[in-house]
């Protein structure tokens, strides 16, 4: 590459001339065989070394080298402050119910309305902050959050909770894609990695959110929500400094849309194929942990007569799990490929859903671990794949996904609801086992990054 990058200043050419020998307008035969000379060498490049070129220049910023940890760790201490908030709001739902005489209809008008917001506006917003990249916008998000839990705590009526939930739902859908575009661009190359840190920072702060909700807000009432504005607060200063390295480096965090090696290759057709299987996929993690989430308490206190704080405790190491598996997926997927991760969570853990409903305790409390851990492992990276498909796109894919995540485990919650009250909340996983088999279309997904180490020798050619 450096052989060939010395010649550019001296191939001079005739106009309609190029500059490797024997082609169209060639008239210079005493160069030829030096130009013909320069064409193999290209050629004996390994392909190895281009494609980890074109990794590292498809960072969503060019100055950006190596991983930056503190930016890292700053966007996942605000994903988990953000996320607590919005877990705190669907803990309290029993209390609310009492305080304000709702029917589940009403609760389900709530969640409806936080999971509009939360879903439907995220790719919006980040297929307009693609185009725009607004360098505070991540603060102002958490200014709608900040704006509907204390609305919350002081709401008077029904119309007041859901102009909360939406207030809520508003600052999630603005903060989701544009702090994972910041994640890419700390990522210094390792998006897997940093996406991870990022999402895992979420996942912390909704396990914490029902923890802190039965600690504090059941017992104090509707006015103790004020209290933890004083998150929201702390997260809109990190988020302020946060905006700071943002804005220094906006310029760069644009990448080209036909940038070499970043999804090239691949048709639109095989593009929009991929993340259909992407979407197929989301549904299923997404409906099994809705399961687990929503009625992991329930099942065992039915099934082994647990009381209510022993059944949370096995929630929590759930939810333990799931943190872990997050933290591992995205570098795992850097260095073995994301498709494989992807395939492996999904599908892998199908033998382990599938004994769940007949374990006694002690092998539930086992499987669950393992099915957190693999499973969890898969998000991270789905995101980084799609994102990889859709190069130029970080924001709007980004917000897709993580809105298909909320919408999922929303429709999802509610299925699994009307299917105990139909039969049990013990049919409900023998049900839900059968789910991960879906990860079988994993296999349709293409190989991006063979098909990016196919395109960087042709783009060291044309770069030559």
């Amino acid at each position: 590459m450096a052989q060939l990058g010395a010649q550019r200043p001296t191939d001079r050419c005739a106009e309609g001339e190029t500059p490797l020998g024997g082609e169209k307008g060639y008239r210079d035969p005493s160069r030829a065989d030096t130009l013909a000379r320069a064409r193999p060498t290209a050629t004996r490049v390994p392909a190895s070394f281009l494609f980890a070129m074109t990794q590292a220049q498809d960072t969503s910023i060019r100055g950006v080298s190596t991983t930056s940890f503190k930016v890292l760790g700053a966007i996942s201490l605000a994903h988990m402050m953000n996320d607590m908030i919005q877990s705190i709001l669907l803990a309290i739902y029993p209390m609310l119910k009492d305080s304000f005489d709702l029917s589940f209809a009403q609760i389900g008008l709530i969640t409806l309305v936080y999971q509009l917001c939360a879903s439907v506006l995220q790719p919006c917003i980040g297929f307009y902050t693609d185009k725009r990249p607004t360098t505070y916008s991540l603060p102002v998000g958490m200014g709608f959050t900040l704006a509907g839990l204390l609305l919350l705590a002081f709401a008077p009526s029904l119309p007041y909770l859901l102009l909360a939930a939406a207030l809520v739902g508003t600052g999630s859908s603005v903060f989701h894609p544009e702090s994972s575009r910041v994640a890419r661009m700390a990522s210094g190359g390792r998006h897997g990695l940093a996406q991870s840190l990022f999402q895992v920072g979420g996942n912390v702060g909704s396990a914490m959110g029902p923890l802190l909700a039965a600690l504090f807000i059941i017992p104090h009432g509707q006015g103790s929500v004020a209290w933890f504005s004083l998150a929201a607060l702390a997260g809109i200063v990190v988020l302020i400094g946060i905006g700071r390295w943002y804005g220094a480096n906006r310029a760069l965090a644009r990448p080209k849309p036909r940038q070499a090696g970043a999804g090239g290759g691949l048709s639109r057709g095989k593009v929009l194929g991929a993340l259909a299987v992407l979407v197929v996929l989301i549904f299923s993690k997404y409906f099994y942990l809705a399961s687990l989430n929503s009625y992991f308490t329930f099942y065992l206190m039915d099934k082994f007569g647990l009381p209510v704080r022993a059944a949370q405790l096995y929630l929590f190491l759930f939810l333990a799990a799931v943190a872990v598996g997050t933290v591992a997926g995205g570098p795992i997927g850097d260095r073995v490929g994301r498709r494989i991760v992807i395939w492996a969570s999904i599908l892998g853990v199908a033998p382990f859903t599938l004994l769940l409903p007949h374990a006694n305790l002690f092998w539930t409390g086992v499987l669950v671990v393992v099915i957190g851990v693999v499973l969890a492992s898969a998000f991270s990276a789905i995101v980084v794949y799609a994102q990889e498909l859709v190069p130029g796109k970080v924001g709007m894919i980004s917000g897709l996904f993580f809105g298909l995540a909320f919408g999922m485990g929303g429709l999802g919650a509610a299925a699994l609801g009307h299917l105990a009250d139909l039969t049990s909340v013990d049919d409900v996983y023998r049900v839900c086992a059968y789910l991960p088999l879906l990860g079988m279309v994993a296999v349709l997904l293409p190989d991006v990054e063979r098909v990016r180490m196919q395109a960087a020798p042709q783009a060291g050619l044309r770069g030559a």
